[in-house]
């Protein structure tokens, strides 16, 4: 661990406070006419997503945590959670159902994320910002219907629904946002 001056933090970092991680989520120097500046940190600790604020003087030491960053590739999910695969050095790294979360049902073989851990163990993992689906079932078009933001509901192949433009059909292989599942356009294969 690192201790660092609490004017230092910023968005982003993992701090450990009572040997829990936390990811500051807002970090501002409020520096008042009279008496000592502090420091306020919005921060969301890691293993349940609980929000706390907390004030710091700026001169005060906060542990800043280490987390390292780095590339892995999504292989399988079993009963323990899911396997990544470090493409480095081959290492696997098993990531809980819990860290994953409901963003789960957009990974796929081969699948390249980038995994956040702590003394090796992982906390977050981030998912890349678009996905190739294709789509199961959906309305048929109807004729006539042109204008131009009617969007028909349809089902990915991974069960999740979306809305989509009226020229798709089952069977359409589209692009996909993970954050909100939204339509970006047809996939270009």
């Amino acid at each position: 661990m690192v201790k660092v001056i609490a004017s230092t933090l910023r968005k982003g970092n993992v701090v450990d406070i009572d040997d829990k991680l936390y990811v500051v989520l807002t970090a501002e120097n409020i520096h008042p006419g009279k008496g000592t500046p502090v420091t306020q940190l919005d921060m969301r600790r890691i293993s349940d997503g609980v929000k706390i604020s907390e004030r710091y003087r700026t001169t005060e030491q906060v542990e800043r945590a280490f987390v390292e960053d780095r590339p892995h590739t999504f292989l399988y999910e079993d009963s323990d959670g899911y396997t990544f695969m470090n493409p480095e050095n081959y290492d696997q790294v098993t990531v809980p159902k819990d860290v994953m979360g409901d963003q789960s049902v957009y990974l796929q073989e081969g699948m390249e994320c980038m995994l956040s851990t702590h003394n090796g163990v992982p906390i977050a993992i981030e998912l890349p910002a678009r996905v190739v689906l294709e789509i199961v079932d959906t309305e048929p078009t109807v004729k006539g219907q042109t204008a131009s933001s009617s969007y028909k509901p349809a089902v990915l192949s991974n069960g999740v629904r979306t809305m989509v433009p009226p020229h798709i059909a089952a069977g359409t292989r589209v692009v996909v946002m993970t954050a909100d599942a939204s339509y970006v356009e047809r996939a270009k294969d």
